[in-house]
């Protein structure tokens, strides 16, 4: 992961028309607007129509809405009607094939894919149709490696064109007529091996995400960005981020819209979502800045940056206290939907904070974050702004990942193709989510960052620059902290605590008497070996797999270690000042080839299991080579090597023996 030490977080939480506004004067007929297989509802005012099917079927019409005495769409003679959810087309699969091929998948449908002779295989073989018309899993993809780039396959309901992926190549994608675009519509290969942009999906208009997906994909960024370190700043070679220092900025902006597309129960049920989000973030040791803001037609500040930042106006309670407080009518006549004006104020908050302290601007990472459906009735086109906000913080490609904007599209009526021109592109990741409703929304941010930390206690002797001078850049010896939860994990039925080295409670694991039981016998039993057979979990794409490896000791751990010189940025020439005996080595083709560890497994355990019961011996900390950024299913190569902090270590056992051995910190463990 990736950490930044001064963060400006700018959070734009717009919530667009769910609902149509103004009451007409002219009420529309009530005739011809029935629905085959499904029933309709009006709004409280009688302006709109909504349609609603079963499980597993979408209306062909969703929405009609009374406009001078006549409805938009006007009723047929033939009426809508409800049909079944399909899937995007994964038959644009290429260089292999996929079963069952059928005209149509419907939910629940499953497809098996299988490569061509010559062709590896990456991505889900297995995919399932869903009932928000997505398939499960992964793009599946056949490439032949031999390319700069891997091959970044054809996503389901999608054409592509361009089949070379040199350094500067690019792939252009289409999708089928009836879906639309979001993601990247065209990607270029890069000189880390890696495809610019985030990889297209095809949404029909009744595709959605889930509240499981959003919160997952959202708050995994959100958590990587407010996470916080001790130690110094800037990003390292080997995928760690370096989080926000205490004391560290953090700017947040948060906008709602109450225009008449929102009724008054949405409208409260959205500033309830607003005092989630912010009730989320301050999980974390981080003391932001707000300004939040309402607008329709007009903006309204409830608190201002400016007055934040000078103290007039930064007790948080009771800013959400003013919020709570604002009534839906306040808002009055000037009820409009004007998106570009919203983002105009971030814009001009923006240029303040510049013009205040350029060199902190900077430094600052900015996050934009739209609830919307995209649909803007008046003001212009948002886009105009949004492209200013990425001119002003990106004045190079070097600073592309100091401004992020995320989008979430809720609601019958969002228009996803106007949004998708509204975030970011990059590197993977999701920053549009399309909800079915505030209710979806709410329930996205409820299941968002689920444990609350009380603090984080690093080890006293980490130190990332202690051994620059030698040629190291980036040392992590030492790299082990606890977190203390504000509320005890309870453990069900199918959680089991790990076992920890060099305790009384993992003697009896051991089966070992008082006796037998010592730290040098726990070491004897479990790493005694040459190799050691190991494991760590590692999670892709929701997918949580087990990866093995063998521990290297004895004859095998010098050539280990020696590799570590081989790492990006270090000229080193002795690779015992490198990886000292506090490290454990895995690795390699010899004897065996290991799985690798990948950018995002830092901080895991590595484990081995004696018996039925796994015993954590060290801690994923870093390692020679990225191959991941190219295969994500990647092996060792003769010179790939990862290492982990030993738990065997004398000082990481006293450390952890300080907090965890007295019961100051949960549950006491009886060191050894």
């Amino acid at each position: 992961m990736e950490h930044e030490p001064w963060l400006n977080l700018f959070m734009l939480a717009m919530l667009c028309p769910l609902i149509t506004g103004a009451p007409s004067s002219n009420l529309c007929s009530e005739e011809n607007l029935r629905i085959s297989g499904g029933s309709f509802s009006f709004s409280k005012d009688g302006s709109l129509v909504r349609y609603s099917c079963s499980e597993g079927y979408y209306p062909t019409v969703k929405i009609r809405r009374c406009n001078k005495g006549g409805w938009n769409p006007m009723p047929k003679r033939k009426p809508p009607e409800c049909k079944k959810i399909t899937c995007p087309d994964p038959r644009g699969f290429e260089n292999g094939e996929v079963y069952p091929y059928l005209p149509r998948y419907f939910v629940n449908d499953t497809t098996h894919y299988s490569c061509h002779s010559g062709y590896t295989f990456r991505g889900s073989g297995v995919r399932v149709c869903q009932l928000n018309g997505k398939w499960s899993g992964s793009t599946p993809v056949c490439g032949r490696n031999s390319d700069h780039c891997p091959d970044p396959g054809t996503p389901a309901g999608s054409t592509r064109t361009g089949h070379i992926f040199n350094i500067d190549d690019k792939v252009i994608y289409r999708c089928d007529k009836t879906l639309t675009l979001i993601g990247s519509k065209e990607r270029v290969c890069q000189d880390d091996g890696q495809w610019s942009g985030t990889e297209p999906e095809c949404y029909a208009d009744f595709t959605y995400d889930t509240p499981e997906e959003a919160s997952e994909a959202f708050s995994s960024s959100l958590k990587s960005n407010l996470a916080v370190s001790q130690q110094d700043e800037g990003t390292d070679q080997y995928g760690k981020k370096i989080h926000v220092d205490k004391g560290g900025k953090l700017d947040i902006y948060i906008a709602l819209d109450v225009s008449d597309s929102i009724e008054e129960d949405d409208f409260e049920k959205a500033k309830d979502v607003i005092k989630t989000l912010i009730d989320k973030i301050s999980y974390y040791e981080v003391s932001p800045n707000y300004e939040i803001l309402i607008f329709a037609t007009d903006v309204y500040r409830i608190v201002s940056m400016r007055d934040f930042k000078s103290g007039q106006g930064n007790n948080l309670e009771q800013i959400l206290k003013r919020l709570a407080n604002y009534k839906y009518e306040s808002k009055g006549d000037r009820s409009g939907t004007n998106i570009a004006q919203a983002y105009k104020n971030i814009l001009e908050s923006m240029q303040i904070e510049q013009i205040t302290n350029k060199e902190d601007f900077l430094e600052t990472q900015h996050i934009v974050i739209m609830f919307s459906d995209g649909q803007a009735n008046m003001g212009g086109n948002p886009k105009v702004h949004v492209d200013n906000i990425k001119n002003l913080v990106i004045n190079d490609p070097s600073r592309e990942d100091k401004l992020e904007l995320y989008v979430f599209g809720m609601g019958d009526d969002v228009n996803a193709e106007d949004i998708n021109d509204l975030k970011t592109d990059r590197g993977n990741e999701k920053f549009f989510f399309k909800l079915q409703s505030i209710e979806k929304l709410q329930e996205t941010f409820d299941n968002m960052i689920g444990i609350k930390v009380k603090q984080y206690i690093p080890h006293p002797r980490y130190n990332l620059r202690a051994k620059k001078h030698m040629g190291i850049p980036e040392y992590y010896e030492f790299d082990v902290a606890l977190i203390q939860l504000v509320e005890p994990l309870i453990m069900g039925v199918d959680l089991r605590p790990i076992c920890i080295p060099c305790t009384k409670e993992t003697s009896g694991a051991l089966r070992l008497s008082d006796r037998e039981g010592t730290c040098r016998k726990h070491q004897e039993v479990l790493m005694s070996a040459e190799t050691v057979n190991a494991a760590f979990i590692s999670e892709r794409k929701k997918k949580i797999e087990k990866k093995f490896i063998k521990i290297k000791q004895g004859k095998w751990r010098d050539s280990c270690i020696e590799d570590a010189k081989k790492a990006e940025g270090i000229t080193a020439t002795n690779a015992e000042d490198i990886v000292t005996d506090n490290f454990l080595c895995s690795g390699g083709t010899e004897p065996n080839r290991d799985d690798i560890a990948c950018k995002g497994d830092s901080g895991g355990a590595t484990f081995v299991v004696p018996g039925n019961r796994m015993v954590q011996v060290g801690i994923i900390s870093w390692g020679v080579k990225d191959l991941c950024a190219r295969n994500p299913n990647a092996m060792s190569e003769p010179q790939s090597r990862d290492y982990h902090t030993s738990l065997f270590s004398a000082e990481v056992r006293s450390f952890l023996k300080d907090y965890v051995g007295d019961g100051t910190l949960g549950t006491p463990l009886t060191f050894l």
